[in-house]
């Protein structure tokens, strides 16, 4: 059977599709092709077994069999689970585009809501809008610094700031670290966020607020996740690259900039996954 490396990779979610129907599929996939591919043969190894001998007395005769771990229903996973949960514990910024609209309000802040009712938007400029950014930015940046618990005064701040590791590494509310118009053509705009420990309703709301605070009302058309931590969408397979080929090409390609990321965030703790990856990163460069 084909062995996939044990690590972590990326897929597009198209707009509208339940994460877990995405998971699905692609595991759905990958394993159809892991079973199609021809096997290996299993390994030998010697065993004494009962047999009777020339004068009908049970005897043990030496005989090559099978190791049983070697035959293709015997399935392992790896240790890609386990990098996923240290990649989480590096609490790393995700970035968005995200889309709004002025003009209207609805229930849940999105344009596929219910109205609750329609404002005049024709006084906003991107001015105004970029000055109620930099304070969303600004307040922000206070609840950052004392969600991370880090005394500013210290050599400790001073050598997680130069390495850009002032976050909170435990939980906390959703915090905007940069937050900038990317786009301003009324009543439209685009804006580009990131974030730690956000939801797709809390990014709904920010628009909300921000059109309340220009004195108006807003709604968002659109969520787009740019950026996962050390994935972007340059790394994302689309759905004609689900399969064996380009998952392990995906994993490969990515082991390097995973490995970095959990040293420099998580270096002091277990290291065991990542002693994991160097060796599977040596075996593929001997193969």
């Amino acid at each position: 059977m084909a062995a996939v490396p044990g690590g972590l990779f990326a897929v597009y979610k198209p707009a509208g599709v339940a994460w877990g129907r995405v998971r699905d599929a692609v595991e759905t996939r990958l394993l159809r092709e892991l079973n199609a591919a021809p096997g290996r043969a299993p390994r030998q190894h010697v065993r004494f077994l009962p047999a009777p001998g020339d004068d009908g007395a049970m005897g043990l005769v030496a005989a090559r069999v099978p190791v049983l771990a070697d035959h293709p229903l015997v399935l392992g996973v790896g240790h890609g689970n386990k990098l996923l949960t240290d990649l989480y514990n590096c609490h790393l910024t995700k970035v968005y585009t995200v889309g709004g609209l002025f003009g209207k309000a609805t229930d849940d802040f999105s344009d596929m809501g219910k109205l609750v009712e329609k404002t005049t938007f024709d006084h906003i400029t991107r001015e105004k809008l970029e000055r109620i950014l930099a304070v969303i930015q600004g307040t922000n940046h206070k609840a950052l610094l004392m969600h991370s618990n880090i005394d500013m005064k210290t050599q400790e701040a001073y050598e997680l700031a130069v390495k850009g590791l002032i976050r909170p590494m435990g939980k906390s509310p959703p915090i905007i670290t940069a937050i900038r118009c990317l786009q301003f053509s009324l009543p439209e705009f685009q804006l580009e966020v990131h974030c730690l420990h956000e939801t797709q309703q809390y990014l709904r709301k920010i628009v909300h607020e921000i059109g309340l605070e220009l004195k108006s009302s807003a709604v968002c058309t659109q969520v787009r996740r740019i950026r996962d931590g050390v994935f972007t969408l340059d790394d994302a397979l689309l759905r004609t690259q689900w399969n064996l080929q380009s998952i392990q090409n995906a994993i490969w390609d990515c082991q390097l900039k995973v490995k970095t990321e959990l040293e420099k965030t998580l270096g002091h703790q277990d290291k065991s996954n990542l002693h994991k990856m160097d060796a599977e990163m040596a075996h593929a460069a001997d193969s």
